[in-house]
């Protein structure tokens, strides 16, 4: 007796240039919006009402992988499961208009059977690191610890207030006008070793882009970083300086200090510890350590001794005794 064999139709789904979904039992779009819920899955809500005789869920659930193109776009990759397709993708039109601590936001844009215009927000939570290049990168976390990676395949820069910022060459599918659109991430930058410099998105997140960096300059009202990021298709990284502009002092309580400004005016501190000795009449001389690990940072910084005014009269009397002396972070000095 000759085997049966059951075979399961292959369902392609995909999207038209309105980001509508289209069905593949229909062949056509059904007006609808894309959501995620708070484990980032993507669904399509189906506007209704639908045809007469048309049997199309409220709801369609989608299972997948999400990543990010070349022209900054949302991509879905989708999995094998049930009467789905393995790798079917599912481009989502539309800008990055907000990058939080903890999400990233992304403008859709859809046109109705009616040509109604509408725009919503989809919403994807999750941690924002520096890849192996030194390219922004965005985690979106999903279930059993598996994230996705949203690579930004492009070059960050250094704005005004000491902000970071990435730039891409933003086109409408529609209209195809093209223009520069900027995200700007708020945070404050920190250095924890020798060869990186961080820049953190906040205070009680796993957010922060730690760039791997060479030896750091270090002057009187500045510090200066170079780095590469490595870019898809590119031959030679390309090259960055970090140049951040501030003031040093010393607070007895917490170490050596150099404050910037950001944006509305805010400043923020990098602190250091620091083995010193003087050089001079009127200067000391600053081996800098860092203030997460008071690890070695290969930098001599020779300020003048007035950044310890009078708390640190009896320092500098020690240092004049031809003593070495070591500056802890957040622990004042001690000889």
């Amino acid at each position: 007796m000759r085997p049966s064999f059951f075979i399961m139709e292959k369902i392609r789904y995909e999207t038209d240039p309105y980001n509508r979904l289209i069905l593949p039992r229909f062949r056509k779009a059904i007006d609808g919006r894309f959501k995620v819920d708070g484990l980032n899955n993507l669904f399509y809500q189906v506007k209704a009402p639908v045809a007469a005789g048309e049997n199309i869920p409220h709801q369609i659930k989608l299972r997948g992988e999400w990543s990010l193109t070349d022209r900054h776009k949302l991509k879905f990759t989708l999995d094998k499961w049930g009467r789905q397709t393995l790798g079917d993708q599912l481009t989502l039109e539309g800008e990055i208009t907000a990058a939080d601590e903890n999400s990233l936001l992304f403008a859709v844009t859809t046109t109705s059977k009616n040509n109604v215009k509408t725009i919503y927000a989809l919403e994807l939570s999750g941690v924002w690191k520096a890849d192996e290049s030194n390219r922004l990168s965005f985690r979106v976390r999903r279930n059993a610890g598996k994230d996705n990676a949203l690579t930004f395949n492009g070059a960050w820069e250094l704005g005004k207030d000491n902000k970071l910022v990435y730039r891409y060459l933003s086109s409408d599918l529609i209209t195809k006008k093209r223009r520069v659109h900027a995200i700007e991430f708020n945070g404050y930058w920190d250095i924890k070793n020798k060869y990186r410099i961080s820049y953190l998105l906040g205070v009680d997140t796993e957010s922060a882009f730690d760039f791997k960096a060479g030896a750091g300059i270090y002057g009187p009202g500045y510090i200066k970083y170079e780095l590469g990021i490595g870019l898809s298709g590119r031959v030679r990284p390309v090259k960055r300086t970090i140049a951040l502009f501030g003031r040093w002092f010393v607070k007895e309580d917490t170490g050596i200090i150099f404050e910037m400004k950001y944006a509305d005016k805010k400043t923020r501190a990098i602190v250091f510890g620091a083995d010193a000795k003087l050089t001079g009449k009127d200067t000391v001389a600053l081996r800098l350590r860092s203030g997460t690990d008071d690890s070695a940072l290969g930098v001599t910084l020779e300020l003048s001794r007035k950044i310890f005014k009078s708390e640190g009269e009896a320092f500098l009397e020690a240092l004049a005794s031809k003593r070495e002396l070591a500056i802890y972070a957040g622990a004042a000095w001690r000889w």
